[in-house]
């Protein structure tokens, strides 16, 4: 007899930010190894990412029909506890893997009331942000099968200490594990050729205070001072591009120097990377940094705040340098480092590009396979 491989994989929302992305490269991962996904999302949704998760060969169930969520703890546990009861009833999942976002425990712990005997959880911040950890301790210790994280960083945030999982790591009753980010499936490291004219810039980011971005452009002011002819090109848009803009006039940044490119579809971000030649990551908080393994895939070097999994991703003065959080003034020094020494630009730029394989894809899907294989239901 066949052992049941239907996985419900839960998720508050399926908006288009990297956590709804790195989920599904989970899901694309789960088809191919030929598991049968059931996405559950519970609240906000956007009907391109629904379609992405369902071309993945995933179905996707939505939990509320207009994306919104209950005001109340008490309205949201009864909400899901009737949604995902009505979910398990008709897949009969064997597996529950649930993405470690507001309402945090309270899927998890509904799941373990509805029968669901191994629950995975994944975590994709640093827990920094979280005022009490506690809770997820306490649920790796109780309630799931594994529990794991996207940089050894968080991971010992939240336990103390940190595995990152191999194929000989063993299973036990509870577990937890650092299984990193990886790239999309349809890209491949690759260093393109960096045009003559003068450096290019780039930030891709939400434009929110968590991000850093306030700190860009006063760093920005700093490298035109000895490098005028740079440009600084700017991929995204959130709450700060308005502050951002005020920042620019203030500072006397021109128009030809500063490019704002607003916000555009993941899949359009690799001709943005090939067009830049140092990215800037200011974060004041990051659980991995896809971002940095995105631009390194394009031979792109890094300048990055020292923070959270961007200090695994980025040897200091090997891919970029990695600057002190939140001060502006280092990040455009190490900036202007680069810039005045061709060779290491060079150098950093082959580094980084090699650096990035580690993160493709496909090695991502023999750890996942593995750690599947590896759960009770498979035996």
């Amino acid at each position: 007899m066949q052992p049941n491989r239907t996985v419900l994989i839960g998720i508050p929302c399926l908006l288009l930010g990297g956590t709804e992305l790195q989920t599904l490269r989970l899901v694309e991962a789960l088809t191919e190894e030929g598991y049968q996904c059931v996405v559950v999302c519970y609240f906000e949704y956007d009907i391109r990412m629904v379609q992405r998760y369902e071309q993945s060969g995933s179905e996707v169930v939505c939990l509320s029909a207009f994306g919104t969520r209950p005001e109340s703890t008490t309205e949201v546990y009864k909400f899901l506890k009737r949604g995902l009861r009505r979910v398990v009833r008709e897949y009969h999942p064997a597996v529950a893997h649930v993405q470690y976002m507001a309402p945090g425990a309270l899927p998890i712990i509904i799941l373990k009331q509805l029968g669901i005997r191994t629950i995975l959880a994944t975590v994709h911040t640093d827990a920094t942000i979280y005022k009490n950890p506690r809770l997820v301790r306490l649920l790796e210790r109780y309630v799931t099968t594994v529990f794991t994280c996207v940089s050894e960083h968080a991971e010992r945030g939240f336990f103390g200490n940190s595995n990152l999982y191999n194929n000989n790591l063993p299973l036990k009753k509870h577990n937890h594990f650092t299984i990193p980010n990886c790239l999309a499936k349809h890209i491949t490291p690759h260093r393109h050729e960096r045009h003559d004219g003068p450096v290019n810039i780039g930030m891709v980011a939400r434009l929110e205070r968590i991000k850093g971005v306030d700190l860009a452009l006063p760093a920005f002011a700093e490298v035109l001072k000895q490098h005028p002819d740079c440009t600084f090109t700017i991929v995204g848009d959130g709450s700060l591009r308005q502050e951002m803009e005020t920042q620019q006039h203030k500072l006397g940044i021109n128009a030809q120097s500063l490019i704002w490119i607003g916000s555009v579809e993941h899949s359009q971000l690799e001709k943005y990377y090939q067009q830049m030649d140092i990215v800037w990551i200011p974060s004041r908080s990051e659980g991995f940094g896809l971002t940095a393994v995105e631009a390194m895939a394009q031979g792109c070097a890094i300048v990055a705040s020292q923070t959270g999994g961007l200090t695994e991703i980025v040897d200091d003065g090997k891919e970029g340098f990695m600057f002190q959080p939140e001060v502006s003034e280092d990040l455009a020094s190490k900036t202007i480092q680069i810039l005045n020494n061709n060779e290491l630009r060079n150098a950093m730029s082959e580094k980084a590009f090699l650096k990035a394989e580690q993160y493709g894809f496909e090695n991502y899907q023999k750890l996942i396979s593995n750690l599947y294989h590896k759960l009770p239901w498979a035996e």
